[in-house]
């Protein structure tokens, strides 16, 4: 072996640092007095974090037994229990309304919180179609009052990291995000998920994840191909959506109540791609792999099982701030999916009860 032949030190790994989150700890956004409008599975752990993870408190139950609001404010050691809007909007005493009926009814019970002119927060998905999300943004801005869709995968710190990472065009051209979300629902014709009624199928409970992230990285959705199928009650068993956004690059989700499905989200680009875990829209990994061989994590910071105690403080800040909505969960992003699941719908033929004659 000649001299120049003999082994050297090995060249240093590459290293990939990833920015970090902005998002601010949820304990130090004001405390609010929230009223919580259905007492389900998602109201209970509204409360329970907002109370946990927040300086908010929920003062105020509705639920339409009053017994079942008695016993969920007993729970919650929760001062106020009813059993209609009116009764809780009459008794005064609140900052912010948190609406965590089904879907169907977030229209009907969203619109007195605004008309008497408190802030309110309403699950995902916003509303049953855009006419619906249109007449209560429209009112909300009438009434300069703020109205944010709680859409809680969006407030959390990994989202913003993967924000600054797609910003920063360390990704090249983005060229294909991917997301799925299915879950395993027994076929039950009086199951919210099966019942039209209720606004169910898979899309507006399951894929509305996988289209917001989507339209999230990529803009408003159109050039939509959609494919699926329908359950025996009409609504939607699996939706499959290839659409481009109107910032570049290509979409393709899917969701479906008849298996459950990784839950994982992917950032395609010409120089390298950013996944989150499944369930990517739950507190959890941002890897992000780039082409030259870099690679690096993050990993969300709080209590995992706190994920809403992000969207409740943002709620809280842009209150206290006196926005009338918030910038990563914008009016224009709510409309955006809205209308993108109308024409999905509109596609495989599911009609909610109402719609015809809308």
């Amino acid at each position: 072996m000649s001299e120049t032949d003999e082994p050297r030190g090995e060249a240093a790994e590459p290293t990939l640092a990833l920015p970090a989150s902005t998002v601010p700890d949820p304990a130090t956004a004001p405390g609010l007095r929230w009223g919580v409008i259905s007492p389900g599975h998602i109201g209970d752990q509204f409360t329970a974090t907002a109370h946990r993870a927040t300086a908010s408190r929920v003062v105020s139950v509705v639920s339409r037994s009053q017994q079942r609001a008695e016993d969920f404010a007993a729970e919650h050691g929760i001062e106020q229990a009813f059993s209609s809007v009116t009764d809780m909007l009459a008794a005064g005493g609140l900052d912010a309304v948190y609406v965590a009926s089904p879907h169907a009814q977030h229209h009907e019970l969203a619109r007195p919180v605004l008309e008497a002119g408190i802030p309110v927060l309403v699950e995902k998905a916003f509303t049953l179609n855009g006419a619906q999300a249109r007449d209560l943004l429209d009112l909300a801005r009438e009434r300069d009052v703020f109205a944010m869709e709680a859409m809680w995968a969006r407030f959390l710190p990994q989202y913003d990291v993967l924000r600054q990472v797609v910003a920063s065009g360390v990704l090249g051209e983005i060229i294909e995000v991917t997301a799925d979300h299915g879950q395993s629902f027994p076929e039950d014709p009086a199951h919210r998920m099966y019942a039209p009624e209720l606004g169910g199928g898979a899309l507006l409970d399951l894929g509305v994840y996988p289209l917001s992230f989507a339209q999230m990285v990529l803009g408003d959705l159109d050039d939509l191909a959609v494919r699926g199928d329908l359950t025996r009650t009409g609504v939607d068993a699996y939706v499959g959506l290839l659409a481009r956004g109107s910032q570049g690059g290509r979409a393709v989700v899917s969701s479906t109540l008849l298996a459950r499905t990784p839950a994982e989200a992917v950032v395609n680009g010409t120089a390298g791609v950013a996944r989150l875990s499944g369930a990517f829209f739950a507190p959890g990994t941002l890897t992000v792999t780039l082409l030259d061989g870099r690679s690096a994590s993050f990993r969300h910071v709080g209590e995992p099982g706190d994920g809403m105690a992000y969207e409740i403080a943002e709620a809280a800040r842009r209150i206290g701030a006196g926005d009338l909505e918030s910038p990563l969960m914008s009016w224009a992003d709510t409309l955006s999916v809205m209308d993108t699941m109308d024409a999905v719908r509109a596609e495989l033929g599911v009609v909610y009860p109402g719609e015809e004659s809308a």
